[in-house]
């Protein structure tokens, strides 16, 4: 089959691979209708995420038709159409029973690895490097699904691939982004990052009740269309962040503050953020949370720092003084998809949210590499992109 596959830094190939078995019985191997390239899989075709390996397969926004079942896999069967959560998940462990399905005990076959680097594995993750698993992605005509009596979201009549695609991840990952903020009617979201997950995090911040969404970021079409979803924006490369914040929340600062970016923000933000590139370029430091220290700064006492952008090791110069002595609740995970997957199929169901309307890029999987280099360098208008194989 045919599939997306990391080689090294800037260099995503399409090739041939073996196609997946079923080699569980409670896996599934589903055809790849619909699959995506996500902001998290920029941070691997810039070398950043470790233990990735030549050939791997990459992709975890992904969904399709169910092919093959295993012997134990009795909620599917062939013929479903499905979207499958880009966490991998059993539904039996302590976590998974206590619906924290991204910190699943038993998913991650190297979780000897991640342990030494975080203290505890997550869940493994598709197409996201050896250190959470070496699962095969979905960028792919095909894609082995593990416990797939799970994961596995049924899709209903009458939605379009591209209507629930998302519910893989930036969907949900949007939307909790926002419930984390624990928002109360009226309540002013400041966002820094209009990506896709972004984008869904202004959305689902409206959803939820907020008066006021305050979006950050420099790219004009993704302001434009933070715009368009209701949010007020600000040019972080134009105007002072955290004095303009002051100046709209007369002094107090925004209610909650999302990091939707990570660590790999615009260089050029600030000095810190220059400083930040120069530390990692020189092995000094991992990561770079320029946003994430912008945000602590910018949220009012006693609010909350919701982060869903990724970091992988260990954040440098983090204001903490500033967080205790103000009371500040930080939220973050890894989203554990099929907690929030029933309830925001209901919303699309409803015509609530059509999560759809961040895709500019339709495209094959041969384009695909060529659309990477397009994502990450924010040409060609480029807010998601959605592969069809």
């Amino acid at each position: 089959m045919k599939a997306l596959t990391w080689h090294g830094k800037g260099d995503i190939r399409c090739e041939q691979v073996p196609d997946p078995k079923i080699e569980h019985p409670r896996d599934a191997i589903i055809k790849v209708t619909a699959c995506a390239i996500c902001g998290s899989d920029l941070h691997i075709f810039d070398g950043v995420i470790p233990r990735m390996e030549r050939g791997d397969v990459l992709g975890h926004e992904t969904m399709g038709e169910v092919v093959e079942v295993g012997s134990e896999t009795g909620r599917l069967k062939v013929g479903d159409r499905v979207v499958v959560p880009f966490t991998i998940s059993c539904g039996e462990c302590f976590f998974c029973q206590r619906g924290f399905y991204s910190g699943c005990e038993r998913s991650n076959p190297n979780k000897a690895e991640a342990e030494k680097l975080w203290g505890h594995s997550p869940a493994g993750l598709f197409g996201y490097s050896h250190l959470l698993g070496g699962y095969p992605g979905g960028q792919a005509e095909y894609m082995r699904v593990p416990y797939a009596d799970v994961g596995p979201i049924k899709v209903p009549d009458g939605l379009s691939d591209e209507q629930v695609l998302f519910l893989s991840d930036i969907y949900p990952t949007g939307y909790m982004a926002a419930d984390f903020c624990d928002i109360k009617p009226g309540d002013t979201i400041a966002i820094w990052g209009c990506g896709p997950v972004g984008q869904i995090a202004i959305r689902s911040a409206f959803l939820l009740g907020a008066g006021r969404v305050i979006a950050i970021d420099t790219v004009p079409e993704r302001l434009a269309l933070a715009r368009a979803s209701g949010a007020e924006t600000l040019d972080f490369m134009e105007e002072d962040v955290y004095g303009r914040i002051q100046e709209m929340t007369h002094g107090r600062g925004a209610d909650a503050c999302i990091d939707a970016v990570g660590t790999e923000p615009e260089t050029k933000a600030s000095w810190d953020s220059m400083l930040d590139r120069v530390k990692v370029a020189t092995y000094l430091a991992t990561d770079r949370p320029h946003v994430l220290r912008q945000a602590i700064h910018c949220c009012r006492n006693f609010g909350t720092v919701s982060v869903v952008g990724v970091y992988g090791g260990f954040l440098d110069k983090i204001p903490m003084g500033s967080a205790i002595n103000r009371g500040l609740t930080f939220r973050m995970a890894q989203t554990p998809v099929q907690h929030y997957a029933e309830k925001l199929l209901a919303r699309i169901e409803k015509g609530e949210i059509d999560p759809s309307f961040v895709i500019t890029h339709r495209a094959s999987l041969e384009e695909g590499p060529d659309l990477y280099k397009t994502f990450r360098d924010k040409q060609d208008g480029c807010i998601k992109v959605v592969l069809k194989p």
